[in-house]
This record gives C-alpha cells, sequence and structure tokens, in this order.
C-alpha cells in the first residue's frame, strides 16, 4: 500500500480544534503521512481566539525549504496565511518546488467566533499571486463575499460567484454553503461545470474547525487521483462523519470528531 504524503501550511490552534491540529488529524484518519509548515501561533479555544502570532518570513522559508528538500508531498493544503510576506514565500514554493501536487487554497480570513486572522493586504495578495496556482479554493459563504465583494446568502448568488471567481484566477472554486439555513449544499465550479454538492442541516452545534478539515479531506483525496468532483463529494461525506458522532467538549463551539471512522459509535 502506497502511503501518500500531505503537506499543511497553517496556523496551529492550541486546542487541537482547527489548523495545524485538524489538518493532521484528518490526514491520519486518511491512513496518510502528515507534514506541516505553520504559519501563527494561535492561543484559542472553543469560545475564540485570545491572540495570534505571525512565524516570520525566513522560518516559514526554511520549513518549507526543509520539506520539499526531503519529503515531497503528494498534495499541499494551505490555510491560515498571516500576512503578505508568507503569501510569497508560498507562492515562490508553489511555481518551483510544488509546481506538479495539487494545492487545495482554503483562504481563511475570520474565525467562527468572528476573530480577525488576515487582514486585507494579505487577502489581496493572495487574490494576485497565489490564487492562480490553487488547484482548488474553497471559501466559505463570508470569506467568498470578502474575496468577490460582495455579500453571498443563498444558491444562486452561490452559483454567480463560484462561476466569475473561477472565470477570474482560472483556479476551480467550491463556495461552502456552511452558513446556509436551510441546507448545507455546497457549490463547486471547474472545468466540467457547475455542480450543487448536496448537504443535510446536522444537529451539533460543535463546527469548529469544518473548513480545515473539509480542505485537508480534499487534499488527501486529490493525492489518490480522484477528480475533483469525486475528491470534493468524498471529502464532505467524510466531513459529515465527524460532525454527526457528535463529539461535545469544552464551554462553546467545540470541534469535530476526526477519528470517528475508528470509534466503536460510527454507524456511518
Amino acid at each position: 500500500m502506497e502511503i501518500k504524503k500531505i503537506l499543511t501550511i497553517a496556523g496551529s490552534d492550541s486546542s487541537g480544534g482547527a489548523g495545524i491540529q485538524a489538518d493532521l488529524k484528518t490526514i491520519t484518519s486518511y491512513g496518510y503521512y502528515g507534514m506541516s509548515a505553520i504559519t501563527a501561533i494561535t492561543a484559542q479555544n472553543t469560545m475564540g481566539v485570545q491572540s495570534s502570532l505571525a512565524v516570520g518570513r525566513e522560518m516559514l522559508f526554511m520549513q518549507l525549504k526543509s520539506i520539499c528538500e526531503d519529503i515531497l508531498p503528494d498534495a499541499v493544503k494551505v490555510g491560515m496565511v498571516a500576512n503578505p510576506e508568507q503569501v510569497e514565500v508560498i507562492t515562490e514554493f508553489a511555481e518551483k518546488s510544488l509546481k506538479n501536487v495539487p494545492l487545495v487554497l482554503d483562504p481563511v480570513i475570520t474565525s467562527t467566533s468572528g476573530f480577525t486572522l488576515v487582514p486585507d493586504d494579505t487577502v489581496e495578495k493572495m487574490k494576485e499571486i497565489l490564487f492562480d496556482k490553487a488547484a482548488l479554493i474553497t471559501p466559505n459563504l463570508i470569506e467568498a463575499g470578502i474575496i468577490y465583494g460582495k455579500r453571498v446568502e443563498n444558491l444562486d448568488e452561490m452559483k454567480e460567484v463560484a462561476n466569475f471567481l473561477y472565470e477570474k484566477y482560472g483556479s476551480a472554486i467550491l463556495i461552502k454553503g456552511g452558513h446556509l439555513k436551510d441546507s448545507k449544499d455546497d457549490v463547486l465550479c471547474y472545468d466540467d461545470g457547475i455542480f450543487v454538492i448536496e448537504g443535510k442541516n446536522i444537529s451539533n452545534k460543535n463546527t469548529h474547525g469544518t473548513g480545515c478539515t473539509l480542505s485537508s479531506a480534499i487534499a488527501c483525496e486529490l493525492s489518490a487521483g480522484k477528480s475533483l468532483l469525486e475528491a470534493v463529494t468524498s471529502a464532505k461525506n467524510y466531513l459529515t462523519g465527524a460532525i454527526a458522532f457528535g463529539f461535545d467538549i469544552g464551554k462553546g463551539r467545540g470541534p469535530l470528531y476526526h477519528m470517528y471512522k475508528l470509534s466503536d459509535k460510527n454507524e456511518n
């Protein structure tokens, strides 16, 4: 059995529910080998983000250099990017060492609790030089609205914005519908067209780290050679199971249970 190697470039979540920790748990649940390059250290828990400290440009560069010179990944997930300098470093590796490796970009801009993780100039830099290097970009409704410049609130608007961003940046777009009221449908737009990937509402408030988990799962699926539609659909099924497990820890909006497939409670 070939063990795929997946690299996550993201921030560290001290509570383990999102960021690097969620990514590595997801990769492990797939039976793959996870590697990480940390962009920021955050102090956070289920009640929110209390503080964030960016890793310096040189340190991020050296992390990526060390990884790429020794264990070249089969897929890459990019999450929280703290400043424009980090965008430049990641883009440099995307253009060179990681040129032929599928890159899933989750444009983390704000946390679930509303803490601004990525300033406007960083978002603009990603749009300018990194978006077109991604195999897939996975904004939620709020992030899609920030990137597009207008609120995105329903399925028709998701389709419109996904198509606009796909045509503008040339990368596949997945707009996640986790903030929709009546469903949890996602919209995928890429070379083969626009697809609605259906999702159901699950009675569980604990959804901390869903975006990180989904993007990491998609990276795992792409590393196995699946098409974008197959990868996104399968990854969404994994995410749904992790939410439906009903894990409940912490005083606020808790995390998913990434290892649910290994639990006796699993009924999926």
